[in-house]
């Protein structure tokens, strides 16, 4: 007997390729990396040996980890915090009947459609210390330049800063496809029982922004604590440790110092880092959006 085009054994089968592609580029590599961490392997050479849970017990004993941990939450939860708010502003103005409106919209999120690796260097040559557009400006009022890329209390924020007005425009748009979807029912509503536009904000466009709130936000930290490309080009991670992260520092260790082993329990670390911390926040959001 033949299965029709609408049978769920057919539309069943349909999910196979899916499946095999993620367990091939996406379940394997991660039980990989969990087995690789027990071990000393080089990354390169065939042979190696298992050492058990040395490399963890290595991690808690690294003095830099506390500081890469602490720039990665920086990356991560600043970028979140700022991207919304921003985000959200951006969102209420260019919803109004404003002209331009469109081409602001267009200029805001433009940036999200480069490369990070791109967005990073364009921002290295403004805040390079030799012939760096900001030097060229401070020198106008001072003897000596700035290298604010080598001030480990300046640089995390700047690469968190980067990454926000970068990805700004993303949680523009969201913001706005969720303020668009709000009936005018409700202020109009709102109006007849006196409420003016600070009350309708917190009353009546707040509790209805939730889901888009809630998207954004585990969005943003997903994208933040597994930062990459813009630490790469505007500071390498330098000075010293000053602007790693865990994907950096993973990626130094593999590649730097040829220690595959730990840079496997340094990416089992950022995975769960990434997976309660969203997870977290997408429960506590959840609950937020049924209370509201």
């Amino acid at each position: 007997m033949r299965m029709s085009r609408n049978s769920p054994g057919l539309l069943n089968l349909m999910y196979v390729p899916v499946l095999l592609l993620f367990s091939l580029f996406i379940y394997y590599p991660f039980i990989q990396g969990i087995r690789v961490s027990f071990t000393n392997w080089d990354g390169f050479n065939a042979n190696y040996s298992w050492i058990g849970l040395d490399n963890y017990v290595r991690m808690l004993h690294d003095k830099n980890i506390g500081t890469v941990i602490r720039n990665t939450l920086i990356y991560g939860v600043g970028s979140t915090f700022f991207q919304n708010a921003i985000g959200l502003m951006y969102a209420l103005l260019l919803n109004q009947s404003i002209r331009t409106r469109g081409l602001t919209r267009t200029i805001v999120y433009l940036p999200a459609i480069v490369s990070p690796l791109i967005m990073g260097y364009i921002w290295y040559f403004f805040f390079q210390f030799r012939g760096g557009a900001l030097n060229d400006i401070v020198l106008l009022f001072a003897e000596k330049p700035i290298n604010l890329l080598a001030n480990p209390d300046a640089n995390v924020w700047i690469i968190m800063a980067v990454n926000t007005f970068q990805f700004v425009g993303v949680a523009m748009i969201i913001f706005l496809a969720g303020l668009q979807s709000i009936s005018k029912d409700y202020y109009e509503a709102s109006s007849i029982d006196g409420a003016g536009p600070v009350s309708k904000f917190l009353n009546v466009t707040l509790p209805l922004l939730a889901p888009s709130i809630t998207i954004n936000i585990v969005l943003n930290l997903i994208g933040g604590l597994k930062l990459f490309d813009v630490i790469i080009a505007l500071t390498k991670g330098g000075p010293g440790y000053a602007s790693q992260s865990l994907s950096t520092l993973m990626y130094k260790t593999y590649f730097g110092a040829q220690d595959a082993g730990y840079a496997a329990a340094l990416g089992n670390l950022m995975f769960l880092m990434i997976a309660i911390i969203s997870v977290a926040a997408l429960l506590f959001l959840r609950r937020k959006e049924i209370q509201s």
